[in-house]
């Protein structure tokens, strides 16, 4: 872990709600997860960007000075997540929060799905979040505070075809957070879930790309629905910007919600209609 060099961080005119709190991100080298980094961070937190990427999570820390420590990290490896929460609780202090929004998506029919593609997404997607969740909350625990947030997908509570491993395994760190927030709820700590919708992020493009009619038509399949492929569309009409789902997680990691625990957020502009 280093520390991130650059310009100090904080948005102006946004509520310092998060003051004095240290925070761990995980996948915070771009889309949502840079996105929650800079929500936290606006709100007056301190935290700890990681990625697998070490190049990636450095840029997009490199914005808030030292605001911001960034670290490489392979969530998938149980011991190195220990490790980088230990060294950082000794380095900056207790850790108040922890959002796991580290994920891949491998796209394909259940009848032509590899196993050694169902098994890395699971390793990143349901893995990760045990491991992060695991090393955060024994100490949250025996503080008896805390507030840990994943970030899952909408498509954990609804069919898509071409996707069963992404939806597969966000819909385990759905249910692996609930049940660890039903767990540690009498020690103080807070679990929750925010589930986006359609996202502009590396991700996203990356889908719409490999659509039949490119990128535009891929877009606006997204937001008008897609009856082949079972798939409604969006009723606000728009697809989601990272800040929109960082938003999301900033209030449920802040004392505003501090009654709610084991719940899931929707941020998909209605998609899946809550089904």
């Amino acid at each position: 872990m280093g520390v991130a060099g650059g310009r100090e961080g904080g948005g102006s005119g946004v509520e310092q709600d998060l003051a004095g709190r240290f925070a761990l991100v995980t996948g915070a080298g771009r889309g949502i997860g840079a996105a929650v980094t800079d929500a936290l961070v606006a709100r007056g937190a301190r935290v700890l960007a990681t990625d697998l990427d070490a190049t990636a999570v450095k840029a997009a820390a490199d914005r808030h000075g030292d605001r911001v420590v960034a670290g490489a990290l392979d969530v998938t490896d149980a011991a190195a997540v220990e490790r980088t929460v230990a060294d950082a609780e000794r380095a900056i202090g207790p850790l108040d929060i922890a959002v796991n929004v580290a994920g891949i998506l491998r796209g394909a029919r259940v009848v032509d799905l590899d196993d050694a593609d169902w098994a890395g997404v699971f390793a990143v997607n349901t893995d990760g979040v045990l491991h992060v969740s695991r090393a955060v909350a024994r100490r949250m625990t025996a503080r008896g505070r805390g507030s840990i947030v994943t970030v899952a997908s909408n498509a954990a509570g609804v069919p898509r075809a071409g996707m069963a491993a992404y939806a597969a395994s966000k819909a385990a760190a759905v249910m692996f957070t609930k049940c660890l927030g039903l767990e540690v709820a009498p020690y103080g700590v807070r679990c929750n879930t925010v589930s986006p919708g359609s996202t502009l992020t590396d991700m996203q493009r990356a889908m719409w790309d490999r659509s039949p009619g490119g990128p535009e038509a891929g877009q606006r399949a997204v937001i008008e629905g897609d009856l082949a492929a079972y798939r409604t569309g969006i009723p606000l009409g728009r697809i989601a910007e990272p800040a929109d789902v960082a938003d999301a997680v900033a209030f449920l990691v802040s004392d505003r919600a501090r009654h709610i625990t084991l719940h899931d957020l929707y941020v998909d502009g209605g998609a899946t209609l809550r089904a």
